[in-house]
């Protein structure tokens, strides 16, 4: 069939297996062309590894460092007249590189949150890699189902106390208009921070030590995000800022856990990135577009998997203790919020509008991020070619959790 990207809002229903397999060569070669992580991690285990900082993380680990990985994700098989997600051509590529690599690897397709997967991730860990001392969790999701109550928690993107008004932007169109968003209830807050929160990331941890798989001295780390003054009402003052904080505390309970061990844990302040997720956020694609202008500009622009490297070369791996803020919080998004970065966007923000975003912003970049997500625009794949939809995952190495 001839894939085509597409589009629904801010989700793309297509995925190029093609062109997923090339963003994930290129990270690959990004990598490898890095000094390698001397003090790397050896086994390391990846929830939520087939998009985003998730599957960088997954990538710098073994390429890096030469880890053997387990990688947790959703399964999206495809069909002969439907794609499969851009999170199983990413996860298809990465299993077949690492097979060419010589490097362990195995995947896990289930629900991140369902214990049957956690119990499964256990196994898979005790007979292939025995204890990991990495353990990524990168789950971002709008639904969680619970476990054990079987009660459904749907997360909002809602400012609390106060409405919010702020200029945002249709990125396919170009079209800059202001978005009014009602406050949050409390059902509503609460429903966030359980699915966005730091409970699951707990129960991973919990599972995998009471299971006997966890090495000691592991590290395990989760990603947040702060951002700028004029973001704060819809993210870290809003629904998701106040399931953060919960991520946040759950990393400091989960600390004390590991410590007794050796072990520690962190979360990881990234920067404004293209993601699925970032794209569903009212006013954060307009802030992205003209972030990644200045920062281009200046030369310090990063996607995923340059953060990734530098968490890992210059954070987690370095010589020495892993520097911290005042919170405990690893920041990675210090370039972002450079006072001469965040001026020149604040600057900018004041002068946007529909006939000029395209000159003084660079959302024609965040347009190619986006589509690259799902592995479309990609330098050298033929999208007007005959592609088979249907990739599989190298035998041995795929473990389905069924629902």
């Amino acid at each position: 069939m001839i894939i085509k990207p597409r589009t629904r809002g801010f989700i793309c229903t297509t995925a190029h297996p093609v062109g997923c397999a090339a963003q994930v060569q290129e990270q690959i070669d990004y990598i490898a062309a890095k000094p390698r992580l001397k003090k790397g991690p050896q086994n390391v285990l990846v929830i939520g590894a087939s998009t985003g900082y998730g599957l960088s993380a997954r990538i710098a680990a073994a390429f890096g460092a030469g880890a053997a990985t387990v990688g947790v994700y959703r399964p999206s098989k495809s069909s002969d007249n439907r794609t499969a997600s851009a999170g199983w051509y990413n996860s298809a590529a990465f299993e077949r590189k690492a097979a060419e690599a010589g490097l362990k690897s195995f995947s896990v397709a289930g629900d991140a949150f369902a214990d049957d997967t956690k119990a499964k991730t256990v196994e898979v860990i005790r007979q292939e890699l025995g204890k990991v001392d990495l353990v990524v969790y990168s789950v971002a999701t709008a639904r969680r189902v619970d476990p054990h109550t079987g009660e459904i928690a749907n997360s909002v993107l809602k400012p609390i106390g106060t409405s919010y008004t702020n200029k945002t932007v249709n990125f396919h169109n170009g079209e800059v208009s202001d978005v009014t968003l009602h406050p949050a209830t409390e059902e509503e807050i609460a429903a966030t921070v359980t699915v966005m929160g730091g409970d699951d990331w707990k129960l991973w941890i919990d599972t995998l030590a009471e299971g006997g798989v966890l090495a000691d001295g592991a590290t395990t780390i989760a990603y947040s995000y702060i951002g700028p003054e004029l973001t704060q009402p819809i993210y870290r003052e809003g629904t998701i800022g106040r399931a953060k904080d919960h991520l946040e505390q759950t990393a400091h309970q989960l600390n004390e856990q590991l410590a007794a061990h050796g072990g520690r844990a962190f979360v990881s302040v990234s920067k404004a990135l293209v993601t699925q997720s970032s794209s569903a956020i009212p006013v954060v694609p307009l802030y992205i577009s003209a972030l990644y202008q200045v920062m281009k500009e200046k030369g310090l622009h990063e996607g995923c998997i340059e953060q990734t490297y530098r968490l890992f070369a210059d954070r987690l791996y370095g010589n020495g203790e892993v520097p911290t803020d005042t919170e405990g919080r690893i920041r990675i998004d210090d370039w972002e919020m450079r006072e001469d970065v965040q001026a020149e966007v604040a600057q900018l923000w004041t002068q946007i509008s529909s006939e000029n975003v395209e000159e003084l912003s660079d959302l024609a970049g965040y347009r190619k991020e986006f589509f690259a997500l799902f592995g479309f625009g990609l330098e050298g794949v033929d999208e007007e070619a005959d592609t088979d939809p249907n990739v599989s995952m190298p035998e041995g190495r795929l473990f389905i959790v069924e629902k």
